[in-house]
């Protein structure tokens, strides 16, 4: 049996040494970039002034999980009855100096954005730190009636652990709920860092400054948008897809409404159904109402009513190609 050697590469094995370097473009782009940052054509964050942590701020919200389900994401020995009070009050104590810190952060960079002076932005963020930390045995019962309401609202749930541990729509909420309250605290950036970082996760897209009651509920969860100014009631449930946005914007109209309500309001006990669309600050879907899927809403409609697209018609093709319309059943294979 003959054979053959393999074919030899025919490029140069070894490195040629350039006369001159190969990176000598490099200065040039370096001047460019300089230039556009220096001159703040471009954003940057070139200050003496420190900004907020995004990989920190992130840790704030996994240190939260393991305070507020103490069991469930704990990465050392699992809190007895016995040491639970221990184990509270020692990820609390960390939790504070980690929030404190972040805080002071974003404090001082929106006084140095604002040109203000920052001689109080010390006390404000443990002032800051302590009424969110208050606020936490709230947060937690709000989040426990989302859990039933997940419960309730899935009869593929099995149970609250299932629901804690795997449950994108929870873990979005989950985040909402801490972001939101630091948004009523008034603290810039991290309640988006925040949100950004559960979009990211979940690809569901929640802006903090909305106003969600309790036993709220995101099933699957994929595709939700909840824009900024949206309220939403008790009870309420989404599906995949459904987006509470606002109606399309001149520049100047983004200018001018900028503080204004842009997105719906969903009262109590409502249902809108995957990838329905409803827009518009002044559109309010009445509670107890069902939206039905795909649907796309720019009015108001009052309460206890159902929205549904009509049935569309459909074409049932056999395996010859040709129409099979009178039975509603396909001849073939399709």
């Amino acid at each position: 049996m003959s054979s053959t050697s393999p074919e030899r590469c025919g490029c140069v094995s070894e490195v040629r040494l350039c006369s001159k370097p190969e990176s000598d473009f490099i200065p040039s782009v370096v001047g460019k970039l300089n230039e556009g940052f220096s001159s703040r054509r471009w954003s940057s964050h070139i200050e003496p002034v420190e900004i907020p942590s995004r990989s920190e701020t992130v840790d704030l919200l996994l240190q939260a999980q393991r305070i507020l389900f103490p069991g469930y994401f704990s990465s050392s020995t699992m809190p007895s009855p016995a040491s639970l009070e221990y184990h509270l009050g020692h990820n609390l104590t960390l939790f504070n100096k980690n929030l404190n810190h972040q805080l002071n952060s974003a404090l001082r960079h929106e006084c140095f954005r604002r040109h203000q002076s920052c001689s109080m932005c010390g006390e404000r963020s443990r002032e800051l730190a302590a009424e969110f930390i208050r606020s936490l045995p709230e947060i937690r019962e709000t989040l426990e009636t989302d859990i039933k309401a997940a419960l309730e609202g899935d009869p593929a749930a099995a149970n609250a652990d299932e629901v804690i541990f795997s449950y994108p729509g929870f873990f979005a909420v989950f985040v909402y709920r801490l972001a939101h309250r630091l948004v009523e605290l008034e603290v810039p950036l991290l309640p988006r860092i925040m949100s950004e970082y559960a979009y990211h996760r979940t690809a569901i897209d929640i802006h903090p400054g909305a106003i969600i009651g309790e036993s709220f509920f995101i099933d699957h969860g994929a595709g939700v948008v909840i824009g900024a100014t949206s309220v939403i009631g008790r009870r309420v449930r989404l599906y995949q897809g459904v987006t509470l946005g606002a109606l399309s914007l001149s520049k100047a109209e983004v200018q001018r409404l900028k503080n204004a309500k842009r997105h719906p309001t969903i009262e109590d006990d409502a249902i809108i159904y995957a990838n329905a669309t409803i827009l518009g600050g002044s559109t309010v879907i009445g509670a107890r109402s069902i939206v039905g899927g795909n649907v796309w809403l720019t009015k108001s409609i009052g309460p206890d009513t159902k929205v549904l697209l009509k049935q569309p018609e459909l074409i049932y093709l056999g395996k010859s190609g040709e129409l099979n319309s009178n039975t509603g059943r396909c001849g073939g294979n399709i």
